[in-house]
């Protein structure tokens, strides 16, 4: 980033400022590549050169769309919207093919496989390799809605009103879907032999 821009600018501020000056919007495509760039892998399982593909997309929707930003809204939750919309829409067209990853991401499998024991029972720490592929496996069997759900709550660490606002959907919504993908999530997985017991 370059010195014009004070680290402290708020996503806010640079918006106001991308729209009368471009080089702004700059600042603001660096700040979120990657984790959009992430999120998009996560939630399609595509290859590199694709998900670069997808999220160009998602800037060229921020950069045309951007004086129709409500600025009382988060940008991060609107920028991850129009990412999820456009990766939505790519799977949707693509429906035929399975969104496997093609470059295993092992440590996003143990993140979130770490995160699930904290509400379920699993092996123990000889087994986390195994358990990595597994979940994996089980987190792209998903429907896209449910696992975008898990991905966005437990691997983006969106909250509820984050997520409300990227789904478009009220948080009582949002609720019932996580409910929703933990309970698929765990019959997969019970029927790959892997007992989950739920929290309460």
């Amino acid at each position: 980033m370059s010195d014009s821009t004070p680290p402290q600018s708020t996503d806010l501020e640079l918006v106001r400022r991308a729209l009368s000056d471009q080089e702004e919007l700059l600042h603001l495509m660096e700040r979120y590549e990657s984790r959009l760039l992430r999120y998009v892998h996560r939630l399609t399982g595509l290859g590199q050169q694709c998900v670069e593909d997808v999220v160009q997309e998602v800037f060229i929707k921020i950069y045309r769309n951007l004086n129709n930003f409500d600025q009382a809204l988060a940008f991060s939750s609107w920028a991850y919207r129009i990412a999820h919309n456009e990766a939505m829409n790519y799977i949707r067209s693509n429906n035929g093919r399975k969104t496997l990853p093609i470059e295993t991401d092992d440590e996003d499998s143990l993140n979130l496989a770490d995160i699930l024991a904290s509400e379920v029972d699993l092996p123990d720490e000889a087994a986390r390799a195994e358990q990595a592929q597994l979940v994996r496996s089980i987190l792209y069997t998903l429907k896209p809605v449910y696992r975008d759900a898990l991905i966005l709550r437990y691997l983006e660490d969106q909250d509820y009103a984050a997520m409300s606002d990227i789904l478009q959907k009220p948080m009582g919504t949002i609720a019932t879907l996580l409910n929703r993908a933990k309970t698929q999530f765990k019959q997969l997985a019970q029927k790959n032999n892997l007992t989950l017991h739920f929290a309460s």
